[in-house]
């Protein structure tokens, strides 16, 4: 068992990572299930994968406790992050008569964490809201940190607000069930907080690739606390990522956002592919500017291919130019002005933004890896 604190002024919350907490929900997240105690039902979401998967478990649980379930249940994929749904959601939370005061529990992925958080942040002008992440990449990144959003046709999360749950529960257990794609997916996040700044991390996760992908119980408790551990001193020095520094969480995603642009945000990539092929990227374009040696960029690359991450942008069949990947940057929540800043590498667990980044040169560079 892990306890992780996210040291935030006047809103710090957990983060418990514990095996078989989903079978004792009711008594890991007491507090927040206290209002429901007259008989009104625990509001969840989940898409109908996780709902299929968990939703008899979690009934059965809250039954044996006095509780009852009312459920939400979205369609799996970026799709459910739209303006649609949001409103759906938010119409259906206000039926159920939420309040300030209570709390939604959001089970699944980061597609249902990134929505419940922003419906939760709007209702009633903030409501509360207990993350219950089911998939390694949301129990990694997306449940902590607060950053919520929906997708519109201009981008991926381009409207959101900054909401923090008031806990996240962490069951190991449930990544059982998880795909093998979408477990690769989400050590692409892990290994993102080795190469962003910790290098003891990222050499113990390329010696250790087999046993997390393998699920080991131990190895996977100690890579998702590692991870949440350096995003949550991150998320408390910078949380609203005014400065630079909770922008290094972002290493791999300006490449990867556009690349997910380009395949329309859809199964053809994964956000976690995504950001796997961004990081190679990150490391090649350094060491095209001399910032780190070849043979490091290298070393990321290996690594990555090794979990069975994309690592070759010519392997993923696209048909632009550097050109068309460029203009989708253009389009990053993270553009300032005229000028977009690009995370980059001083070494292997050493990450920085760059904000002398020529956009033409990406461009020519990209070029070459299309064609190589």
């Amino acid at each position: 068992m892990a306890v992780i604190p996210v040291a935030l002024a006047g809103r710090a919350y957990e983060v418990v990572i514990e095996e078989g907490l989903l079978a004792r929900l009711t008594e890991a997240a007491a507090p927040f299930f206290k209002p429901y105690a007259g008989g009104r039902a625990v509001p969840f979401v989940a898409d109908a994968n996780t709902h299929r998967l968990f939703g008899e478990r979690v009934n059965a649980h809250l039954a044996a406790a006095g509780f009852a379930a009312e459920w939400f249940v979205v369609e799996p994929g970026e799709d459910a992050k739209s303006w649609a749904v949001l409103e759906q959601l938010t119409d259906w939370l206000l039926a159920q008569g939420v309040t300030r005061k209570d709390h939604v529990f959001a089970l699944g992925g980061g597609v249902v964490g990134d929505l419940v958080g922003f419906a939760c942040a709007v209702t009633k002008r903030g409501c509360g809201f207990v993350q219950l992440p089911t998939t390694l990449l949301a129990q990694v990144d997306s449940s902590v940190g607060g950053k919520t959003a929906i997708n519109t046709r201009a981008g991926k999360n381009l409207i959101g607000a900054f909401h923090q749950p008031s806990l996240v529960l962490i069951d190991p257990m449930v990544l059982a069930t998880l795909p093998p794609r979408e477990m690769r997916a989400g050590f692409a996040e892990v290994l993102k907080y080795g190469l962003l700044g910790d290098a003891a991390f990222f050499a113990w996760l390329e010696a250790n690739v087999e046993k997390v992908l393998a699920r080991d119980p131990a190895a996977l408790e100690h890579a998702i606390a590692t991870s949440i551990a350096m995003k949550a001193r991150i998320v408390a020095e910078d949380e609203r990522e005014t400065e630079d520094r909770r922008a290094l969480l972002n290493l791999g995603h300006t490449f990867g956002h556009a690349l997910e642009a380009e395949t329309g945000f859809s199964d053809r990539l994964l956000h976690g592919e995504a950001v796997a092929m961004g990081m190679v990227l990150a490391a090649k374009y350094s060491a095209h500017r001399g910032e780190i040696s070849a043979a490091d960029a290298d070393r990321a690359e290996t690594a990555i291919a090794a979990a069975g991450l994309p690592a070759s942008l010519a392997a993923l069949g696209l048909t632009c130019v550097g050109a068309a990947l460029v203009d989708h940057m253009r389009h990053d929540k993270k553009a300032e002005g005229t000028t977009l800043p690009f995370l980059l590498l001083r070494r292997l667990g050493e990450a920085y933004v760059a904000r002398d980044v020529d956009l033409t040169d990406i461009a020519a560079f990209l070029d070459g890896e299309l064609a190589a």
